[in-house]
């Protein structure tokens, strides 16, 4: 199996760049917020991280491809890096310290590309999480201080903890009915939103989560750790990792669950 330990240290070393610009124009009075043709809101710390990020992989590995949320992709090679310079933007403009950046790197696999590298940093929260393919995941402030991270053990639906991000997106897909019968049969449900679930999936604390539509951007770099924390990652069809159009993560021993009650159609 490739050793991706330097392609791991290079993502922490941009997440640090990316970590210190979007901190300085956190919650900054004068920070300046547009509306994208999707009409979601991009900062201008937004464009700032990914700006860095890409710069320092051009130095660092020229010859990679590049896929960014705000300036979309950049090369051809087979490598491909995949950012999200600020997941939960609309926390980042409001204050709520609850937004990260998402580095990942993707090559080929299987049937198409597959997360091998994945870094999530929030640095309103002090939290970091990571992983490499066959390496594990882990979360701590820095490589060399870090804790392993290890998916929970709960085996049955009425003792799961769901996280999801919110109610609109379930309705549009005709998925609401189903969402709700899921929310009424575990014993707990939170609406956290954004990375954060997953990494919670990945830690334990909670057992599943599922958000119905998504871009690569939002998906890659949660993929690889939850997976490497011995969860499983799928889209709503049960396809394993992030190259479809939604996303539904567990512990894994609760996943077929998960899935039949959000693929319920009335």
């Amino acid at each position: 199996m490739p050793d991706y330990h330097d392609d791991l240290r290079l993502a922490h070393v941009l997440a640090d760049a990316a970590d210190a610009a979007t901190m300085e124009r956190f919650k900054a009075l004068d920070l300046k917020v547009e509306t994208k043709p999707d009409l979601t809101p991009v900062s201008e710390a937004d464009k700032t991280a990914e700006e860095l990020i890409r710069s320092s992989l051009s130095r660092a590995r020229p010859r990679d491809a590049v896929l960014g949320e705000e300036y979309g992709s950049e090369g051809a090679g087979p490598r491909r890096w995949i950012i999200d310079p600020i997941d939960g933007t609309k926390n980042y403009v409001r204050g709520v310290p609850v937004w990260a950046t998402l580095i990942s790197l993707m090559v080929p696999g299987g049937s198409g590309f597959q997360p091998v590298v994945g870094v999530v940093s929030a640095p309103a929260l002090g939290r970091r999480w990571w992983a490499a393919q066959g390496a594990g995941a882990y979360t701590g402030r820095s490589l060399t201080s870090a804790s392993r991270l290890r998916v929970s053990k709960v085996g049955k639906i009425e003792d799961s903890s769901f996280a999801y991000s919110s109610l609109s997106g379930w309705e549009e897909q005709g998925r609401l009915d189903g969402f709700l019968d899921l929310t009424r049969a575990c014993w707990r449900t939170r609406g956290y939103g954004d990375f954060w679930p997953y990494m919670m999936v990945a830690e334990g604390s909670v057992d599943m989560c599922a958000e119905p539509e998504l871009s690569l951007w939002d998906m890659a770099a949660n993929a690889i750790i939850v997976q490497e924390a011995g969860g499983e990652f799928t889209d709503l069809d049960g396809v394993r990792g992030p190259g479809g159009a939604n996303a539904a993560a567990s512990n894994g021993l609760l996943h077929n669950e998960l899935l039949g009650y959000l693929n319920q159609r009335y």
